[in-house]
């Protein structure tokens, strides 16, 4: 009896970066929301991401931003544009934008024509632990100038990378309702940051009400974030539940790599995303692993 096909795999969130370009990453080091960082302070090209990802099948992948100094956002898509053209990856690009910015259009329609680009993100997340803390407050998605720039994201059908923490999940979620016709991607299913009791009902209500809007998606995607370890035992709980609040038709893998090389190889990821799943019925597993990126990020074939 011949073994089964191996399924067809889709990074959906990864990142590639030249230290140089990235303040964050060239200068000094500070305390960050995945700890200590210095082995990936260096460059982290597609040759690297390629070898990386081969082990576990990927054959698409899906870039992600990783803000580039202000100013830098359209410089960041043209030259990950020019990496694909050379290595064939990544097949999509989401690019950074201050949605805030009263010229944000103008950004947009530059970055548009790189023909990879597929989504924006803002990093959005804001924590009352200033170590886990990015945007400069917590209410973005409520500001009225913010929002119209996301209008502009919406109007040229792009995809929105919401990134933010359970706590502002109730303000996201109106803000789906209120942008249905507006592909929303929560990151990293979420953001769990501890098992505490308090934390988890938040994460669970919070993810629950995002997962109400038939807009909104999310990526299994950085579940060792606060960890720091990728085991069955950690990711098991929130991959079982964000695949029975979403549905596989709106989950979608993603390494996270170079970040998660702080703490595994990608293979060893990919092997326990896979025992999180093994479970669920092939066509399940295919969703989640492949189809639904291809038909967010409008994948080649």
């Amino acid at each position: 009896m011949n073994a089964p096909r191996p399924l067809p795999v889709v990074d959906a969130h990864h990142h590639l970066w030249r230290r140089a370009d990235l303040a964050w990453l060239d200068g000094p080091p500070v305390p960050r929301i995945f700890g200590a960082y210095e082995p990936i302070r260096r460059d982290y090209l597609a040759a690297e991401f390629l070898t990386d990802s081969r082990s576990a099948g990927v054959t698409r992948s899906v870039y992600v931003q990783t803000n580039w100094p202000a100013g830098g956002e359209l410089t960041e898509v043209r030259w990950v544009q020019s990496i694909a053209d050379q290595s064939g990856f990544p097949h999509a690009i989401v690019g950074g934008a201050n949605l805030a910015d009263p010229r944000v259009a103008d950004l947009l329609d530059a970055q548009m024509k790189s023909p990879l680009l597929r989504g924006i993100r803002q990093q959005l997340h804001w924590h009352a632990n200033p170590q886990y803390c990015f945007a400069t407050r917590p209410d973005w998605v409520r500001d009225p100038a913010w929002r119209r720039g996301l209008a502009e994201v919406r109007d040229r059908g792009l995809v929105f990378e919401l990134q933010v923490f359970p706590s502002q999940m109730q303000d996201a979620a109106d803000l789906a309702r209120a942008f249905p016709d507006l592909q929303i991607v929560l990151l990293h299913a979420g953001m769990l940051t501890d098992s505490e009791p308090e934390t988890l009902a938040a994460w669970r209500s919070g993810v629950q009400a995002l997962a109400a809007c038939p807009n909104v998606s999310t990526k299994l995607s950085a579940l060792s974030t606060f960890a720091r370890r990728c085991t069955v035992d950690i990711w098991q709980p929130i991959v079982t539940e964000a695949l029975n609040w979403f549905g596989p038709d709106r989950c979608m893998f993603g390494s996270n790599f170079p970040v998660e090389k702080l703490w595994t190889d990608y293979r060893s990821l990919f092997d326990v995303f896979r025992q999180c799943v093994t479970d669920r019925p092939l066509a399940e597993q295919r969703a989640v692993l492949h189809d639904t990126a291809c038909r967010i990020y409008r994948l080649p074939q």
